[in-house]
């Protein structure tokens, strides 16, 4: 068994492409609109679904905005060097909630970022 992927609902399925392949570096890997169900998925990552867990982006049409709740936490994403991610990340415009730095406790350095409707998204060093 393996994780395939994780899905995100998301209000505005153009904008959220943009941020996880322009911000983030993923590669849109496929997309399919279902008139009949009314909604459209994408299919990031940073690799072949075959060899790669991926991130789903579900938009329903019509539907802008979600409640996130309380249950979810964060993807997490493993990056050569946290401080560059994070300072690369600000530059393409995106969302930084907390700075490179110590974990809580710790000594591995994490931060955080926010994707455009509003999940959290863990940066963590290489260990």
């Amino acid at each position: 068994m393996r994780i395939l992927h994780t899905m995100l609902r998301v209000g505005d399925l153009n904008r959220s492409v943009r941020f996880y392949t322009e911000v983030l570096g993923m590669s849109l890997l496929r997309q399919s609109e279902y008139p009949d169900g009314e909604f459209t998925l994408a299919f990031l990552g940073y690799g072949n679904e075959s060899d790669n867990t991926v991130i789903e982006l579900t938009y329903n049409w019509g539907t802008e905005s979600y409640d996130l709740g309380n249950a979810f936490g964060h993807l997490a994403l493993e990056v050569d060097d946290v401080y560059q991610a994070t300072e690369e990340i600000r530059n393409a415009g995106g969302k930084i909630l907390r700075d490179a730095g110590p974990m809580n406790a710790g000594t591995t350095i994490i931060a955080f970022v926010e994707d455009p409707d509003g999940y959290q998204i863990e940066l963590i060093g290489k260990r």
